[in-house]
């Protein structure tokens, strides 16, 4: 299955984008600022324009794995009960560790990892729950298929 972030707009503190599964809108996302970062990048580089907790990933394609316990959400009962704390985390993120897609509202909410809603409000991502819900359901679908999962992230600003 093959996820890609279209991130459309960009400011100081927050960058918005579409996500699609196979080419269909699923919803929005939001992550901090993007800062220009490529994943092709020396990582000397990438640590040198990096702000902890306030710089997106860097654009580029990742694996994104379903079967590891999110030490941030492992008690958290809203991820229990949805995927019993198996957040889905990008892997091998030049410069970056524990990158999820999880549920949140604002920059504030992102620490790096990418927020998932619909873009409803200025800077926000809002009915956050609702698209974490769905998305997961169908990544958990194609993660029980045997079904290797990516995704591709990207500017087109």
């Amino acid at each position: 299955m093959r996820l890609i972030l279209k991130r459309i707009y960009t400011c100081k503190d927050y960058t918005i984008g579409h996500l699609y599964i196979n080419d269909t809108y699923v919803c929005d996302t939001l992550e901090d600022a993007d800062r220009g970062l490529h994943y092709t990048m020396p990582l000397s580089k990438i640590q040198h324009i990096k702000v902890k907790d306030k710089t997106a990933i860097p654009t580029g394609t990742y694996t994104i794995m379903m079967d590891i316990v999110s030490p941030k959400y492992s008690n958290s009962k809203y991820y229990l009960n949805i995927c019993n704390g198996k957040v889905p985390r990008l892997a091998n993120v030049p410069m970056y560790s524990g990158v999820l897609i999880h549920v949140g509202n604002t920059a504030a909410d992102t620490s790096g990892c990418i927020l998932v809603g619909y873009n409803k409000a200025k800077g926000m991502v809002l009915d956050s729950k609702k698209a974490f819900e769905n998305l997961y359901n169908i990544l958990k679908t194609a993660h029980s298929k045997g079904e290797t999962i990516s995704i591709t992230i990207k500017r087109t600003y």
